[in-house]
C-alpha cells in the first residue's frame, strides 16, 4: 500500500496516467487510495482541477462511497459485514461489541493506530456468519470472544 514516493507526486502521476480514461474518477480515487492507503483533503481540489470538476463534486462522490478513506488508516483494518445474513446472525451486537472494544466508530482510528473499523456490505462468507476480515484475512461465525482473539493476533502486525 504505502510506497517511497511523496504522496502529492504518486497523485499528480495517477492524475496523468488516468487523464484520458473515460469514467475517470472512480479509478483515480481507487488508485490514490491503493497507492497511499487514503484521499488525502488536500488532493481533492488537485483532483476536481484536472478532471475540470467542482470540489464538492468530488467530495460528494468520496463521501458516497463508503470504502473511500479521507484519514490515514491505522495499521490494521477491521471490516465488519453489515449484509443481511450478518445481520440476521447477530451482527448488529458484533458491531456495539466491537465499537465499545476498539473505542471507535465507523471510519475511525484506534488512539494506538492498531486497527481502523470499516462497515463492508458482503464477505461473501454468507454460510458463516457473523462475518468480518482483518486486512485479507475473513473470519466466520465471529462472537465477541472470537472477536477479541482475532484482534489480539493482530496487535503489533503491520500488513
Amino acid at each position: 500500500m504505502q510506497n517511497s514516493r511523496l504522496p502529492n507526486q504518486e497523485i499528480a502521476d495517477i492524475l496523468v496516467s488516468h487523464q484520458s480514461m473515460p469514467g475517470n474518477l472512480l479509478p483515480i480515487l481507487h488508485a490514490i487510495q491503493d497507492s497511499i492507503g487514503y484521499i488525502p483533503q488536500d488532493s481533492v481540489p488537485e483532483i476536481a482541477r484536472a478532471l475540470n470538476q467542482s470540489v464538492a463534486e468530488i467530495h460528494g462522490v468520496i463521501s458516497f462511497y463508503h470504502y473511500f478513506r479521507q484519514t490515514p488508516p491505522g495499521k490494521n483494518t477491521i471490516r465488519l459485514c453489515r449484509a443481511e445474513s450478518c445481520q440476521a446472525m447477530n451482527g448488529k451486537s458484533l458491531e456495539k461489541y466491537a465499537q465499545k472494544q476498539l473505542k471507535i466508530d465507523w471510519h475511525e482510528t484506534t488512539s494506538d493506530g492498531e486497527f481502523s473499523l470499516e462497515p463492508f456490505y458482503c464477505l461473501g462468507n454468507c454460510a458463516c456468519s457473523p462475518a468480518l476480515s482483518v486486512n485479507k484475512d475473513v473470519y466466520g461465525r465471529v462472537t465477541p470472544e472470537r472477536f477479541d482473539e482475532i484482534v489480539a493476533s493482530y496487535r503489533g502486525v503491520v500488513e
